[in-house]
C-alpha cells in the first residue's frame, strides 16, 4: 500500500513539473506524445477508483503477476481506447487543464488506496484480485509509465523512486518467470524487458535464453 502510494505520489509529483510546451514532446509510449500519456493516467486513475468500490465475492483468480496479459508485440495506435486517448488529450488544449484533471482524480484515486482494506477483494478486467495484489500490479503500471514520462523530457526531471524500480522488475520478473542478469540495473530491465529499448549486444549476450522471448508487452 505505502509503494503503491509513494509510486504514485511520484508520478504525479513529475507530471507537475512539466512545462506546459513539453507536453507536446514524445513520450516512452509508441505513438503518444506527453500529453497523451497524461491523458491515459486520468483514466488509469478513474480505473483505480472505480475497481477499488467494485467488491468481489469468492476467491481470488488473480495476483499482482497474472493480472497482466501478456502480448508479442507492442500496440500499433489501431485499439479504440487507444485512439480514444490521443482525441481526448487534444481536446484539453491547454496543458494547465490536464494537469489539474490528473492531480484532482488521481489525488482522489491515491486517498482511496489508502483507506481500502488489503485484503477485500475486487473484481476488474473479469479478474477478482485483493486489494493488495491489485495495488501492487499498479506500482509497475506507475513505474513504467513514469519512465515513458521522461523518456524525452530534458535532464532534471524527477524520476521514479528506487523502490518502485526494484519491486517492478521483481514483478515483471515473476511474470517472465526468469531473472534479469545481475548486470543490469532495475531501469535497464524494465525497459528492455517490456521492449521500450532494444537491448545493445553485450545486453543481448547476457539474456542468454530469456532474450527471444522478449519483450513482454503487458496490457
Amino acid at each position: 500500500m505505502e509503494l503503491f502510494s509513494c509510486s504514485w505520489g511520484a508520478l504525479l509529483g513529475a507530471v507537475d513539473t512539466i512545462a506546459d510546451a513539453d507536453f507536446e514532446r514524445e513520450s516512452g509510449c509508441r505513438g503518444w506524445l506527453v500529453r497523451d500519456l497524461v491523458c491515459h493516467l486520468v483514466i488509469d486513475a478513474q480505473d483505480v477508483l472505480i475497481t477499488l468500490v467494485t467488491p468481489a465475492a469468492g476467491e481470488a483468480t488473480a495476483d499482482a503477476a497474472t493480472y497482466w496479459n501478456v502480448a508479442d508485440r507492442p500496440p500499433d495506435g489501431e485499439d479504440p481506447l487507444d485512439a480514444l486517448t490521443v482525441r481526448l488529450a487534444a481536446a484539453y488544449g491547454d496543458p494547465g487543464l490536464l494537469r489539474f484533471h490528473l492531480d484532482d482524480v488521481g489525488t482522489a484515486a491515491g486517498r482511496a488506496a489508502g483507506l481500502a482494506d488489503p485484503g477485500m477483494r475486487v473484481l476488474t478486467q473479469d479478474k477478482v484480485l485483493t486489494v493488495a495484489d491489485y495495488l501492487t500490479a499498479y506500482v509497475l503500471e506507475w513505474t513504467l509509465h513514469h519512465l515513458d514520462l521522461i523518456a524525452h523530457l530534458p535532464d532534471g526531471t524527477p524520476p521514479p523512486p528506487p523502490e518502485g524500480l526494484a519491486r517492478s522488475r521483481a514483478l515483471l520478473e515473476r511474470i517472465a518467470g526468469a531473472a534479469f542478469p545481475a548486470s543490469f540495473t532495475d531501469r535497464d530491465a524494465l525497459l528492455v524487458g517490456t521492449g521500450r529499448r532494444a537491448p545493445t549486444p553485450s545486453e543481448q549476450e547476457e539474456l542468454g535464453a530469456l532474450a527471444v522471448r522478449l519483450p513482454f508487452v503487458l496490457g
